[in-house]
């Protein structure tokens, strides 16, 4: 027998293990959260106009201004303050959004007012001043400043959607602008005449950077199937590579060009720019702010890594390299004003490295682009969890870390307009304008929401978010104002995109919380369809009707308009009702809430999910047979009323976790060799269980056979004799109805504009229903088998 560890030994043994997780996570963020900050040296300098850089002192100017933004901005507000602020590791514009729904009464979303007592988002903690009492107070009362903060949630995730779509386009194009170069470098080189020279340029120039800019693109987004994890695996030693080799060649240029460059990075040489400033030295800033590119990316990729490892990552590789960079840049631009296209990254590469270079900057542009990639998706699937985004697909690509997610038609879409940008530029200076804009404008946005976490989330005094506001803000605000002089150069393209996804998130947000209010005002009370089925003659059908409804009280419009013309529903009947909670995960404990309807002898019974806006609670596969299992466990400990919450209708239970050890049914294979007597077959398709309710190791896996659902059978557990009479028998009576097969009710509600409503009424829900028609469909989002569909149209007029 192996002699007992000591507590110590065990203690460093899982301390060294974390330690190990968190530098192996570091090594992939590098591949996927710093790509971005990484490459943006490529078109920093790149992007100024070569008129505007006429003197050294300029050159010092900007590099003091550089450093500085890095210093203040990436580091100091996101790494130690903004990454503070995650939502239960989870980051983004949504996630300090939710922060706000939960701890002042700020949301709009669609939700049921009558089950705020066992909705999670109604916790709050009392305020510890009261100045912050009173803000919060100010803010409960104003609807203005729900709505302004709603709207600020979407510009930035609107803004983010556009960095994803300008940033490959930007960095990749650069990257191919300095193989063009170098490919005229060489023709020079051979060329026997001047005039072949020019020629062969222009065709470089023209045939070259576009065409190998658009295949490098559509091979990065290719690759996004392939999962965060395995990009970041691949992408990692690229980046490392890339940034190890611009930061010793940017020593070298230090110590060959200007070995006092280090020097200037004295907030004097800022004040020395400011003081002499002019409109084409405030046009440079620009430019400036695209060094922080990828800043906002390490707090909405927060989800698909740990915190800690992002600010390891940035701390002790990312910033000291970037800084050495950018000086050896600055040395070399201040010695070559008049050298030929001296502010591009490839003409400070000594010549014997310029190869190494162009393989290097065509590879980490690719990489570049993740970041606001993989952010994309991350803000994308938390808009649409909290229905402000037309239903898309989301697919999981790591069973460990639920934040990693790939979306497939958001990616093509992005690919799409990302080769549209490319090709219709064709010139980094324009959208590199269009770029920075994004990005002072998304941290404007994250500054915004960050006073009020200051101040309503974390309680602290007021003065203190205000001078977060101020400090940072002011900052912020002179960048935009030197982006904003380069609307008409390329930055109007931005303004599109947002209008464009804007219109089509207030359009879905609009939409939904009109058909949800249709629904409420046309509800039918429970009392009625006790009342009125004896007098319609309905008759009760073999099986079990699921009815999905976003109402949680009372009897959708849709059901009974459809009972009223077909008097006939199923011996069990199951309203189901999906709830969102500003949080990113609903633990498994709390996520049913089981209540019935009627007396007992209907069998109708109320089924609330609640889900947090990172949740899968509508693909999940098992969906079905967890319903009812969490309605046996209802029916098991109903009279003993554990956390029961009480209303004037219906009783309502939260269902415990499952286990396979549940006291009210046993889920079993069809094809389980150890089912009992009291096992009762199920014919109808339903999706494959997972595995904490295998009884027996015989189940394969989806993956081996994705195109065939399992069978699953209930059974009554084998202390069934000692349940009470009625618990059994209505137990019985389930796995009857669930061996008929099942019936999903599901109503269709088309939106209409009544006569004389005004225009922007009419535009929103026309671009509203033409999102609804061209996205993914209900049942396909529900995973509703069609055969076993009905669907019941209903008119709302608004």
């Amino acid at each position: 027998m192996d002699p007992q560890l000591h507590p110590y030994v065990i203690f460093d043994e899982v301390k060294k293990k974390k330690w190990k997780q968190r530098i192996l996570m570091s090594f992939q963020i590098v591949g996927v959260v710093y790509g971005q900050l990484s490459t943006a040296p490529l078109y920093v300098f790149g992007t100024m106009r070569i008129e505007d850089l006429v003197t050294e002192e300029i050159v010092y100017e900007l590099f003091s201004f550089i450093f500085w933004t890095l210093t203040i901005i990436a580091l100091l507000k996101y790494t130690f303050i903004v990454l503070k602020a995650d939502d239960e590791g989870e980051g983004g514009t949504f996630a300090l959004y939710s922060l706000l729904c939960r701890n002042a009464k700020v949301g709009l979303l669609p939700c049921d007012r009558s089950t705020n007592q066992v909705m999670l988002c109604e916790e709050t903690s009392p305020s510890k001043n009261n100045a912050d009492s009173r803000a919060r107070r100010a803010i409960e009362k104003h609807k203005i400043c729900h709505y302004l903060i709603l709207f600020l949630a979407l510009f930035g995730s609107c803004l983010t959607i556009g960095e994803a779509v300008l940033t490959p386009a930007l960095s990749v194009l650069s990257a191919s602008t300095g193989v063009q170069r170098s490919l005229s470098d060489m023709a020079h080189r051979f060329s026997s005449s001047q005039h072949t020279e020019e020629s062969v340029s222009k065709a470089l120039k023209r045939y070259v950077p576009v065409p190998s800019a658009c295949a490098i693109l559509v091979g990065l987004f290719m690759l996004q199937r392939c999962g965060t994890r395995k990009i970041g695996f691949m992408f990692a030693p690229i980046i490392a590579v890339w940034l190890l080799f611009v930061s010793v060649v940017g020593m070298y240029n230090i110590f060959h060009w200007d070995a006092k460059i280090i020097y200037k990075i004295s907030p004097v040489y800022m004040f020395k720019f400011i003081s002499n400033i002019d409109f084409s030295r405030w046009r440079l800033l620009g430019s400036v702010i695209l060094c922080v590119a990828g800043s906002e990316a390490m707090f909405a990729d927060l989800g698909h890594f740990t915190k800690k490892s992002i600010e390891i990552a940035f701390i002790c590789l990312i910033y000291p390299l970037l800084i050495l960079c950018y000086a050896g840049q600055a040395a070399y631009i201040s010695k070559n004003l008049h050298a030929p296209d001296f502010n591009h990254l490839s003409q400070s590469m000594p010549s014997h490295c310029k190869h190494v270079f162009i393989v290097l900057s065509l590879l980490a542009s690719a990489v570049g682009s993740q970041a606001a990639i993989t952010a994309c998706f991350s803000i994308i699937k938390q808009c649409l969890a909290l229905n402000c985004f037309p239903r898309v697909k989301i697919i999981h690509t790591s069973k460990t870390i639920h934040g990693q997610i790939y979306i497939p038609d958001v990616n093509w879409l992005l690919m799409i307009l990302s080769l549209t940008v490319t090709i219709g530029f064709r010139d980094i200076v324009k959208i590199g304008n269009a770029t920075g804009l994004a990005i002072i404008c998304g941290m404007l946005v994250t500054t915004s929401l960050m006073s009020l976490i200051i101040a309503l989330y974390w309680e602290r005094n007021l003065i203190l978010s205000v001078c977060f506001l101020l400090c940072f803000g002011f900052l912020e605000v002179a960048y935009l104002s030197a982006c904003l002089l380069q609307i008409h150069k390329g930055a109007w393209y931005l303004v599109v995109l947002l209008v464009v996804s804007m219109t089509i998130m207030l359009s879905w947000h609009y939409g939904t919380m009109k058909k949800y209010e249709f629904d409420l005002e046309n509800k039918v009370s429970t009392e009625w369809l006790i009342d009125v089925s004896p007098g319609l003659g309905i008759s009760r059908v073999p099986g079990i009707g699921f009815i999905y409804t976003d109402i949680v009280t009372g009897i959708p419009a849709f059901f009974s308009h459809f009972i009223t013309n077909l008097p006939a529903f199923h011996q069990v009947l199951i309203l189901v009702s999906f709830k969102s909670i500003p949080v990113p995960y609903v633990p498994e404990s709390e996520k049913y809430l089981i209540g019935r309807i009627g007396p007992k002898d209907y069998k109708i019974y109320r089924c609330v999910v609640r889900y947090g806006y990172c949740d899968l609670s509508r693909d999940a596969g098992d969906f079905e047979e967890q319903i009812i299992r969490s309605i046996g466990d209802f029916i098991s400990i109903e009279k003993s009323d554990i956390e029961s919450m009480v209303s004037p209708h219906e009783r309502m239970i939260v269902v415990g976790n499952l286990s396979p050890d549940s006291n009210a049914l046993v889920p079993l294979d069809e094809g389980d060799s150890c089912m009992g007597p009291s096992a009762v077959s199920n014919e109808s398709q339903v999706s494959p269980i997972s595995n904490e309710y295998q009884v027996c190791d015989t189940l394969e896996t989806s993956t081996t056979r994705p195109n065939k659902r399992k069978k699953v059978r209930f059974m009554l557990p084998d202390n069934s004799p000692k349940m009470q009479t009625s618990v059994r028998e209505e137990l019985t009576e389930l796995i009857v109805a669930r061996e008929s097969g099942s019936a999903y009710f599901l109503g269709q509600s088309h939106l209409v504009v009544r006569d004389g409503s005004n225009f922007l009424k009419r535009f929103l829900i026309m671009v509203y229903r033409f999102s609804e028609k061209n996205c993914r469909e209900p049942p396909v989002a529900l995973k509703i088998p069609h055969a076993a569909l009905v669907e019941v149209g209903m008119v709302c007029t608004i």
